[in-house]
């Protein structure tokens, strides 16, 4: 008999119509690996993602153009998409203005607090959950050299 898998307790929130969380079933999501702003070459991909089960696809979001492939990409499918924002948190507000269903940031690459806290105001407002990732690539030199190097203490 196969074991269970304890799962954390959690809250339940919808990623476009897809619960995620709290008691729904496990969704399976995936991130394209095109460049959004080829929109044809992302369409592709994200059919025939969606067509082996995926239920939710992020795209890397790093420049206009790519927020203008989002808006163009988001038009043309039903799967939730997550916009996954690096450096300008401008992208994340453009993206969440072009209909994303959720924006994945690193606040540590974000900057500062006042942008990170506009990026949570604008989300709220719009009912977009926010995924924060955090990675050792982030880190400031200032927190590397506080923490001797990567650390989980530095990030």
């Amino acid at each position: 008999m196969p074991s269970r898998v304890k799962r954390r307790a959690s809250r339940r929130i919808h990623v476009g119509d897809v619960p995620v969380g709290g008691d729904a079933p496990i969704a399976v999501q995936s991130m394209t690996n095109t460049d959004t702003r080829d929109v044809s070459a992302t369409l592709a991909q994200i059919k025939r993602l969606t067509q082996a089960g995926c239920e939710i696809v992020r795209l890397a979001v790093p420049d206009q153009e790519a927020v203008d492939g989002f808006r163009e990409i988001k038009a043309q499918v039903t799967v939730p998409l997550i916009a996954d924002i690096h450096f300008d948190y401008r992208l994340a507000i453009k993206a969440i203005d072009s209909g994303v269903d959720k924006i994945r940031i690193n606040p540590g690459n974000i900057g500062s607090r006042k942008n990170i806290k506009t990026v949570a105001d604008c989300a709220r407002d719009h009912g977009i959950s926010i995924r924060i990732g955090v990675n050792s690539g982030s880190l400031e030199k200032d927190i590397l050299k506080k923490y001797n190097g990567v650390s989980v203490e530095g990030m």
